[in-house]
């Protein structure tokens, strides 16, 4: 019954606000896309299009708003980024062998394209940005206590670990997609409550990625944790912090986990059949690339590989299977998009890079590490299709936008930062300093 309300009241009473707040919309899509309230309690809750209603609130009430502030600064060249990329994807599907296939994924990947431009374009302020950190943080905490839950009432196994179209392998790259903005969060969050939230979120992920039994989201978890030490503020506190949720995973890795990971790091002999499936997998969409470099269409890999001996399956790898489908120009584009957003963070995570707010750095650390246990564990199975990783760009993004407004020493009239958003300039207060001539 919990599960029907809090759907009902986000939907509808979401889909009325959005129409003033668009921001609030964007908000509610976004949790809607992670929890998927149709699945998560299907007993209670009819299927619906729930998140369509949202969504299309949202647009409405974004285009009321004369669609954002496109002053995006470093933020550009990543948004152009991901356009381009939906422009090869919707060229190629023109062309792919299997039009309604690739028409679906035109219209998925929309689904999560326009969200991403809406959600750069509205986002003016750390609070702002905090409040999309808090719902991933959040609506994935809570999907992970569910899947504990589950798991310990013995409800749980590898073989059937399925959610939204995903497998054991998806899930544990979608939890390690978002391990790395929880413990960053609860680093840097003022109270207690809101520290024990973040970081106990965080290991309840880091608990699915390992009772998933996924080889790749283990080895995105260790990615994580070892980007996420990296970036850490060299302070005792944060260091206790970072060891004892270490510490804390290792108790929860069993015998069992820990043979399943050390087996992705067999020799060729005492390799199992699924780990020589995906092998050849990879070889063959090197090979495709080699021999299509324009691609063979959106989602048509599994039409492809019998060409090459294989079963007609995803090729258990997201960027050769992009390669593949999309050609070099599609794979170009998509990583130009992961790629300058984190080498354009790297820079804010220096102590020598001034930001006008100390958020904005614990972001772009908290963006970084999420995404390198993405890109690393992606590698290892395909889910080009899942949203979230495009919502944590959206977080560098934003970040990125922000800090374009810092002192340059231009000519012109002055755009006060966070967390006052785009607008008159502060007169006092430590706000009013961090304004810049644009």
């Amino acid at each position: 019954m919990k599960g029907l309300i809090f759907t009902y009241v986000m939907t509808y009473g979401g889909a009325l606000a959005s129409l003033y707040r668009p921001y609030i919309g964007l908000l509610i899509y976004i949790c809607f896309a992670i929890i998927n309230p149709e699945q998560l309690w299907f007993w209670s809750v009819p299927r619906g299009n729930y998140a369509r209603i949202v969504a299309i609130a949202l647009m409405i009430g974004w285009a009321i708003q004369g669609f954002g502030d496109w002053r995006l600064g470093r933020a550009r060249g990543i948004t152009y980024s991901l356009l381009a990329f939906m422009l090869v994807w919707v060229i190629d599907g023109a062309f792919a062998p299997d039009k309604e296939v690739a028409l679906a994924g035109i219209e998925n990947m929309l689904k999560t394209v326009l969200p991403f431009i809406a959600g750069v374009t509205l986002i003016d302020s750390v609070s702002k940005l905090k409040q999309l950190v808090w719902v991933i943080v959040l609506s994935q905490g809570y999907l992970a206590f569910e899947f504990n839950q589950n798991y310990y009432a013995g409800l749980i196994t590898e073989a059937d670990f399925t959610f939204r179209g995903l497998d054991n392998n998806g899930i544990a790259i979608v939890m390690d997609t978002s391990i790395g903005l929880a413990l960053f969060l609860g680093m840097h969050s003022e109270g207690l409550l809101k520290k024990a939230v973040a970081l106990g979120s965080a290991a309840l992920m880091a608990h699915v990625v390992l009772f998933s039994m996924s080889r790749g989201g283990m080895i995105g978890l260790m990615i994580v944790l070892g980007v996420s030490f990296i970036l850490i503020p060299k302070q005792p506190k944060h260091y206790i912090t970072f060891f004892l949720a270490l510490l804390l995973i290792l108790r929860l890795a069993g015998p069992s986990v820990q043979k399943e990971f050390l087996s992705s790091f067999d020799d060729a002999e005492r390799r199992d059949g699924s780990s020589s499936l995906r092998l050849k997998h990879w070889s063959a969409c090197i090979e495709s690339m080699m021999r299509q470099p324009l691609g063979v269409g959106p989602d048509c890999w599994p039409l492809t590989a019998p060409q090459y001996g294989l079963p007609a399956m995803e090729a258990h790898t997201t960027w050769l299977q992009l390669g593949a489908e999309m050609g070099v120009q599609g794979l170009m584009a998509i990583g130009l998009f992961y790629g300058l957003c984190i080498s354009r963070l790297w820079l804010l995570t220096l102590k020598r890079t001034p930001v006008p707010d100390e958020w904005l750095r614990h972001f772009a650390r908290m963006v970084i590490s999420s995404l390198a246990g993405f890109i690393i564990s992606a590698q290892f199975v395909s889910v080009e299709g899942i949203e979230l990783p495009y919502y944590v760009v959206m977080i560098g993004a934003a970040t990125l936008k922000l800090v374009s407004a810092l002192p340059t020493g231009g000519n012109s009239w002055y755009v006060p930062l966070s967390p006052y958003g785009y607008g008159a300039a502060p007169q006092f207060g430590p706000a009013a300093q961090f304004v810049r001539k644009v």
